[in-house]
């Protein structure tokens, strides 16, 4: 019974960006974190028009981490850091507000020409309330810096935190796991029960878990100290996330979080005013605040 090791199981609400699609799990009615995780898209996968690209112009966050980590394709990352970096799959790009960052996040010029494809997912990290206001940065680590841990026909890429006896040496500010898991035909992964909470995500192909068809999309909370088996018949991929529980709730409105609503006021105030810094070399465009967001919390 699949009720025996999953507590909630957290339905994706999808979005259409024009030419690609968005399944977001987190934030949720039913559910607004695991562990450090309060926002989770899988974006794609997707093959844009020749010419095209995704063009996510200037914007803020305050107070958490994202975290983008691909499986296809590649983006440009710029921020107020004055930070450029490209990501590539099985690589992972940190970045933290703090107390306010600004970026933007476009399709290579050199991939547009032959229609750029994508496909990856993005979290959100909350930042525990003693580091929230820390000063913004940004980490990229790459792919060979990441362990990757091989056996019974599974591949699992370690992007945060330690399991299965390795550690990425990818900046956490609680605790933290965070893994990309290929199945090929037959294998089998062990999920522990280390982690206070943990969710595993179908990203892609067929997986079952305990002997329970997992469904593509579907982010699968697990009940707390229930250790679990991931196996895959045909093959497919599949995230584990999670870590320790915070204490606290987190706001989301928009692109700012914060365990207090009145700095995500002062923060919609502030992107208003135009008191964010630039991104230098994408100083010309901005996106401005929605009267409805898409994403918002349910503490």
């Amino acid at each position: 019974m699949l009720d025996d090791f999953v507590l909630q199981t957290i339905l994706p609400s999808t979005h259409d960006l024009g030419g690609f699609k968005v399944h977001r799990t987190l934030p949720n009615k039913e559910r607004t974190m695991v562990g450090p995780f309060l926002f989770f898209d899988q974006m794609g996968p997707a093959h844009l028009e020749v010419g095209t690209g995704i063009d996510v112009r200037p914007h803020p966050h305050i107070n958490l981490s994202t975290v983008t980590y691909l499986f296809d394709g590649a983006i440009d990352h710029r921020d107020s850091l004055g930070t450029q970096a490209r990501i590539e799959p099985g690589a992972v790009n940190l970045m933290t507000a703090g107390h306010g960052i600004v970026h933007s996040e476009r399709s290579p010029g050199d991939e547009r020409a032959g229609g750029p494809n994508l496909s990856g997912i993005q979290t959100w990290l909350a930042l525990p309330e003693a580091v929230e206001e820390i000063d913004p940065a940004f980490e990229h680590v790459t792919k060979a810096q990441l362990p990757v841990i091989e056996a019974h026909g599974a591949r699992s890429r370690i992007i945060m935190g330690s399991l299965w006896g390795q550690s990425a040496p990818t900046t956490t500010y609680s605790g933290t796991i965070y893994a990309d898991i290929a199945l090929d035909p037959g294998a089998s992964v062990p999920i522990d029960a280390a982690a206070e909470e943990r969710a595993v995500y179908l990203a892609m192909g067929e997986a079952t878990l305990e002997g329970v068809k997992l469904e593509p999309q579907v982010l699968y909370v697990l009940r707390p100290g229930i250790a679990a088996t991931l196996r895959s018949a045909t093959g497919g991929r599949a995230m584990l996330c999670g870590g320790d529980a915070f204490t606290t709730p987190r706001h989301v409105w928009w692109n700012f979080v914060s365990s207090n609503r009145d700095r995500i006021e002062q923060a919609k105030r502030d992107w208003n005013a135009g008191n964010f810094p630039k991104v230098p070399g994408d100083e010309k465009e901005r996106i401005e605040i929605p009267a409805i967001p898409k994403t918002v919390s349910y503490p």
